[in-house]
């Protein structure tokens, strides 16, 4: 693998295993804090954001690789490097714009690991993470989101500009108006908004994470609720998301009509029960099967990275 020389594949599992249970009493346990609890550490933030992405991956989500299955380019051991290299730059995040964020996690991935893994949840992570750092308590999460998207400027543009050059994410193409193979005249925020039909995390940054707070976060805290551990709810989380917005890297890849469809089948296998029951969980496999073609084109990459991002809010919270 590439970047992981003297650093085996049970190593890396059981540090990732070490980081996704720090502080938990019970695997699938979740804190729960009030509202009005003082926010964490910068560095126990940071450490909460890498262990949304090992729980992201770790989740068996229809399409994704996980525990179960790599894809051809891309391991699942890919994953947990990536979530180790993310950390030094999150954890910086207080002295960082997010642009810097961006660009440092993304530079630090591509160091170690050759696929593109995790510039999705970098993009989303970057900002929520600078969020919770100017938060007093969670109540205060979207206010301080805000702040934080209103404040973007053209530098950080330029960074999260090279940053997805660096990480080469698939179905680009081109754009007539701040594309990302130019050197960008607009700020972050403004880039996001001009993007925002096309690409789901573009449209977080372009209405204030509506996906992650409204859709994936509700879904997520419904099925940990009702009895699910955090993995179980993860996978549910996703398909809520999927069922309701279609996946925009699909998209890309395949158009959007192969993408609506992709939607149905989610809502196929909520509405046989999801995780929660034997039938949900039979068409939870066969969507599974399904998408995960040769070529990975039907790979719900988008919604995988909000889900992620649903996750830390979970742990923050």
């Amino acid at each position: 693998m590439a970047g992981s020389a003297g650093v085996s594949p049970a190593n890396l599992q059981r540090f990732g295993t070490a980081l996704l249970h720090r502080g938990f009493k019970r695997a699938g346990e979740t804190p729960a804090l009030p509202a009005s609890r003082k926010m964490r550490t910068a560095r126990e933030i940071a450490q909460l954001a890498q262990r949304a992405c090992i729980l992201e991956v770790c989740a068996r989500k229809p399409g994704n690789v996980s525990r179960d299955h790599d894809f051809s380019d891309t391991s699942f051991e890919d994953f947990l490097i990536s979530a180790i290299a993310i950390g030094p730059a999150l954890e910086n995040a207080a002295e960082s714009r997010v642009g810097q964020i961006i660009w440092q996690a993304a530079s630090d991935t591509r160091r170690l690991v050759r696929p593109n893994t995790n510039l999705g949840l970098i993009l989303l992570l970057a900002p929520l993470v600078k969020a919770c750092l100017g938060a007093s308590c969670f109540g205060n999460m979207r206010q301080s989101l805000s702040s934080v998207l209103n404040a973007l400027s053209i530098e950080d543009a330029r960074l999260a500009y090279a940053a997805i050059r660096l990480a080469q994410p698939g179905g680009l193409g081109q754009v007539s108006e701040a594309d990302v193979a130019e050197e960008p005249s607009i700020t972050l925020l403004r880039a996001m908004v001009l993007a925002q039909n096309r690409d789901s995390i573009a449209s977080e940054y372009a209405t204030g994470f509506s996906i992650t707070f409204e859709i994936g976060l509700p879904a997520l805290k419904q099925a940990l609720s009702e009895g699910a551990d955090l993995s179980n709810a993860a996978v549910q989380a996703y398909l809520t998301i999927l069922g309701r917005i279609p996946d925009t890297l699909i998209a890309r890849k395949r158009g959007f009509e192969t993408a609506r469809q992709v939607s149905l089948h989610a809502r196929e296998a909520l509405g046989s029960g999801g995780i929660f029951t034997s039938r949900g969980q039979e068409a939870i496999l066969e969507m599974d099967k399904r998408l995960l073609d040769p070529s990975h084109t039907l790979n719900p990459g988008t919604t995988a990275d909000l889900t992620g991002a649903a996750i830390f809010l979970v742990l923050i919270e």
